[in-house]
């Protein structure tokens, strides 16, 4: 029932972002014959977990998921087993591993720490799709300290057409903040609340932003589709940083700027007089 759907993911749209986990259990619990469509449908800030054969960590999402398992890039192996999980060709999950050891080099460059995976599968078509996944949290080391975590999910999709590749990227990012310093001295929760409860002075700052793009790239081998997909990557995340950083994060400055000032108001005022004398005695 494609109604109910859209109700479930217009109602998504108006929950606060930093519960999306939450309330995505609960819609699920309650229509549980539509958990695919809504699963597949919201982004959901991603899950470490450990590949039980090398030891190394990797991400988990809706693109490596079959059933209750969820695939490792690593190993190849599902977690828990899962014997008829989908897997890619052989020739596909050899791109994957290289894939997976340079955006492991990416990460380590422009995140310093975190956590990446890669997955890749074939297409109808004869081409192919994958996706890349970062992840960085930040865990307070007290009560007073900030917190917050960064996700990006890079999904693609790749056609070659003879020496050149067409690829269409779809970009989210998902970022919390929480600022528990508002308060001097750290103020504590009330008692009684539930230790997850949100403190005095503390700020919630949480959100997603997805941007598309399509560009065609030359192929030269099979190891061109890293190098072209990594380079788009690598544009995109750099280009919603500033966006974040420039757009959301400095409209959020003025409008609490224009609330509440800083510096005395009355100075201000009488600043701003004095320059419109020193234009006028400049203008003479």
């Amino acid at each position: 029932m494609a109604d109910l759907v859209d109700s479930m993911l217009d109602l998504m749209r108006r929950l606060p972002p930093m519960h999306v986990e939450e309330n995505v259990a609960s819609l699920v619990a309650m229509c549980p014959d539509y958990a695919d469509d809504l699963l597949g449908s919201v982004d959901q800030p991603l899950k470490v977990m450990t590949d039980r054969a090398t030891g190394k960590e990797y991400l988990a999402c809706d693109y490596n998921r079959d059933g209750e398992s969820y695939r490792s890039p690593w190993s190849n192996e599902y977690d828990p087993p899962l014997d008829d999980g989908t897997v890619p060709s052989p020739k596909l999950r050899k791109l994957e591993i290289t894939a997976n050891e340079a955006f492991d080099t990416y990460r380590e460059m422009y995140y310093e720490g975190g956590v990446s995976s890669v997955f890749l599968w074939d297409l109808d078509d004869g081409g192919f799709a994958g996706v890349v996944l970062l992840k960085k949290a930040l865990a307070p080391g007290s009560p007073t300290e900030p917190a917050g975590s960064w996700d990006s999910i890079h999904v693609f999709e790749a056609a070659e057409r003879g020496r050149q590749a067409h690829y269409k990227l779809t970009s989210t990012i998902m970022l919390q903040m929480v600022d528990r310093a508002a308060v001097a001295g750290g103020a504590s929760a009330k008692e009684g609340a539930p230790p997850d409860a949100k403190r005095d002075g503390e700020i919630n700052l949480s959100g997603s932003m997805t941007r598309q793009t399509e560009q065609d790239w030359p192929l030269q081998d099979q190891a061109s589709h890293i190098v072209n997909t990594g380079r788009m990557i690598e544009e995109m995340e750099i280009k919603m940083r500033n966006l974040l950083q420039e757009v959301y994060f400095g409209k959020t400055r003025d409008v609490v700027f224009d609330l509440r000032s800083i510096d005395d108001l009355e100075k201000a005022r009488r600043q701003r007089e004095l320059q419109k004398e020193l234009v006028g005695f400049i203008k003479r």
